[in-house]
């Protein structure tokens, strides 16, 4: 089917622009009067690329802005519970989204249900746009007839999840930039201010003090290529063995343990990595995908080998017919508030509505963390900072005040 790209006025007066395919360039007038625009131009547009193979134009994709995802799901839920149809629902959501990248995919999965493909399977050909999570809850509202209250829950729970990733690195935001302006300040002076004064230390032959010995020697080596060049050679080798080990399964559950018995920082990944186990989870099973399935789904979006190989210990335990708060409590990732509460919601029934109010107690948690957190850093990378820049600096005015002494 060939595709057009059109320039449009909506009711607003605000030009429009996309690219839309259609049977003619007749049909394609119809559609954008369906959708209230007033066509100004059309232009037909080499349809070779939209007719290969879906999973071959699409795998260059990496992924897909998670707001316009959000916003996706709640525009589609919107119109599907409108009563239109879901074809005319991809039409209007591929030409009103601003994502460059899922705009394309959405023209793709609109022609994939109007061959006769059902949402989840249009869905599924983009793995790395929607993942297992949002494809199985749309295969489960398809079933059960609730395709709109999943896509506004898959909404609530992306929106949420993604809050949660942003709020985390908004906090590590602020000592970020110290960190940067830190080593930029001394690569600064070590390269165009301290080379001065090391020369002129080196002429007046004089007896220096232990710490500008130190910077003198620091400055040299960084001026050495013999030094600096098999340094890079040895980090940038490093890191692409060490990004090899943790691409493994071994290496991966090593360094995913390791994190959690950081510092103050272990205990932030746990709370954060229980609460989207548990949001994930509650979220699944409400919209009514079966446990085994749901499982499987949160144990590959965990993100987290120590709570995959947990998962599948609850997999396991629920296969056999048993509950999946004793597997929960003998991991020791989860604490006894966690499993009392899962196992209270195995007993009355309401898994799915405990699952969620864990989340929401920890979201709560990870919040006041965040905040202590970053009010703990701020200072600590100050004092860090000063004491760098104040080290450097008495290291060159000590040798400057021996002088000074010595002219007196």
């Amino acid at each position: 089917m060939p595709s057009f790209a059109y320039q449009a006025k909506d009711a607003a007066g605000k030009t429009v622009n996309g690219v839309i395919e259609a049977e003619n360039e007749r049909v394609l007038r119809a559609k954008l009067r369906e959708m209230n625009y007033y066509v100004t131009g059309i232009t037909q547009k080499n349809s070779g690329v939209m007719n290969a193979d879906i999973g071959a134009v699409f795998s260059k994709f990496k992924g897909v802005n998670e707001q316009a995802l959000v916003v996706f799901a709640r525009q589609f839920a919107t119109m599907i519970n409108a009563g239109l149809a879901m074809v005319r629902c991809l039409d209007v959501l591929g030409v009103q989204t601003e994502d460059s990248q899922l705009k394309p995919i959405i023209v793709a999965v609109r022609r994939e249900v109007e061959g006769g493909s059902t949402l989840a399977a249009a869905l599924g050909k983009f793995p790395k746009v929607f993942s297992p999570l949002f494809t199985n809850m749309v295969r489960a509202g398809e079933l059960g007839g609730i395709l709109d209250d999943v896509l506004n829950r898959l909404a609530g729970f992306l929106e949420k999840d993604f809050n949660l990733k942003k709020k985390v690195k908004s906090a590590m935001t602020y000592p970020t930039v110290i960190l940067v302006m830190a080593v930029g300040i001394v690569i600064f002076l070590v390269t165009f201010i301290l080379p001065t004064f090391v020369s002129m230390f080196e002429q007046m032959n004089m007896k220096l003090p232990l710490p500008t010995k130190i910077l003198i020697g620091f400055t040299i080596a960084l001026h050495n290529v013999y030094i600096v060049v098999p340094l890079i050679i040895v980090l940038v080798v490093g890191g692409i063995l060490f990004n090899r080990y943790v691409s493994t399964q071994a290496g991966r559950r090593q360094f995913d343990a390791f994190k959690l018995k950081l510092p103050v920082f272990g205990m932030l990944i746990r709370k954060v990595a229980i609460s989207r186990f548990c949001r994930t989870l509650g979220t699944l099973l409400q919209s009514g995908v079966p446990i085994m399935q749901a499982l499987e789904i949160v144990g590959k979006a965990s993100g987290n080998e120590v709570v995959a190989e947990t998962v599948n210990k609850v997999r396991d335990s629920v296969r056999e017919g048993e509950s999946i708060a004793v597997p929960l409590q003998l991991s020791g990732m989860f604490p006894p508030l966690v499993t009392q509460m899962v196992s209270v919601g195995e007993e009355t029934g309401n898994l799915d509505g405990m699952l969620s109010k864990i989340a929401d107690f920890y979201d709560t948690e990870v919040d006041y963390m965040l905040a202590s957190l970053t009010s703990l850093l701020e200072p600590m990378m100050i004092l860090g900072m000063g004491f760098i820049v104040g080290f450097i600096v008495i290291s060159v005015f000590l040798p400057l005040y021996q002088i000074i002494g010595n002219i007196h």
